[in-house]
């Protein structure tokens, strides 16, 4: 690996707090990219330095032609605006060759979300009598209930939890700190898991959420819980803990909440990323309209 892409992924993990998930992807972009410079000069050397629009047309190109989806070229692309943007910052490169390279446009998918009654079902599976069924009913609650992220959730301590005010902070993405209120529902199924959890937690383990062991819990451990509950609904094709944000954010804005306060409770920096869900409502609207009104299904009488 090149020492300026090493430089690079120490500067967006410690200084811009880029997600753990955006600083891996950004790496082995680059790291991809660096390959392909070997290979297009026929030299040990990536040549940085010497790299043109041209060249990365070219590279954008071999990425289509091996099939790559429009939005994973996108995603390399930002990657390697950012990284010139940051070596030109640092005076390596005069220039950035990407500023002006345009970005491939794609179609962006609806999220998935569950319906009311799915939620409802989901919520009734964990068996409440034992400790990790009480704990992953207070987990299920809070992901509905706040909108929270996976690493938020697990990053949650018992000082975080605002109770008393029906509130708990989040440290989210950027380090960036949010209060997120939470429902009755979500209040009551954490203040069952806390008790329970008293007995188990290991001495000095400030996390809230934890194992059955008292260790904290962490990432594969959330997606194993979130995937034994969803395998029943097989509808739904990307079983994560970032449904049920969708699913906060789809419910509210069907039930008419503002789109900026949808914003801030997402955490979300630009109101342009919360918009997708102003889509998602159509969509349920026009779901609504078809199985209701008389002509929705366009098979509507004439006379």
């Amino acid at each position: 690996m090149h020492r300026h892409i090493r430089e690079f992924v120490k500067y967006i993990k410690l200084e811009r707090r880029y997600s753990p998930n955006t600083v891996e992807a950004y790496q082995t972009d680059l790291l991809q990219f660096e390959n392909f410079l070997k290979e297009y000069f026929h030299t040990s050397d990536a040549n940085w330095n010497l790299v043109n629009k041209r060249i990365l047309r070219a590279y954008l190109g071999v990425l289509t032609g091996q099939g790559i989806k429009r939005i994973s070229v996108a995603r390399k692309l930002a990657a390697l605006k950012t990284y010139f943007a940051f070596l030109t910052r640092s005076g390596v490169l005069e220039s950035s060759p990407a500023l002006t390279l345009l970005t491939p446009k794609y179609e962006k998918r609806l999220p998935e979300f569950l319906s009311l009654e799915h939620m409802d079902q989901i919520m009734e599976m964990p068996d409440a009598t034992t400790f990790e069924g009480c704990r992953d009913r207070a987990i299920l609650e809070l992901f509905y209930a706040a909108g929270i992220r996976r690493a938020e959730l697990l990053d949650i301590q018992i000082k975080d939890l605002l109770t008393d005010e029906n509130l708990i902070r989040v440290i989210g993405k950027g380090e960036k700190e949010r209060i997120v209120p939470v429902g009755r529902y979500a209040k009551g199924c954490l203040s069952d898991y806390l008790k329970r959890r008293e007995g188990v937690a290991q001495r000095g383990v400030e996390q809230v959420f934890v194992l059955k062991s008292g260790a904290p819990m962490y990432p594969m451990a959330i997606q194993r819980l979130i995937n034994k509950y969803l395998e029943k609904f097989t509808d739904i094709k990307k079983k994560s803990p970032h449904i049920f944000r969708h699913t906060f954010a789809t419910h509210l804005m069907n039930k008419g909440a503002d789109i900026r306060a949808v914003k801030d409770l997402l955490g979300h920096a630009n109101l342009s990323t919360t918009q997708i869900y102003t889509h998602t409502s159509i969509e349920h609207l026009k779901e609504i309209y078809a199985r209701a009104h008389p002509g929705g299904s366009g098979k509507a009488s004439k006379k």
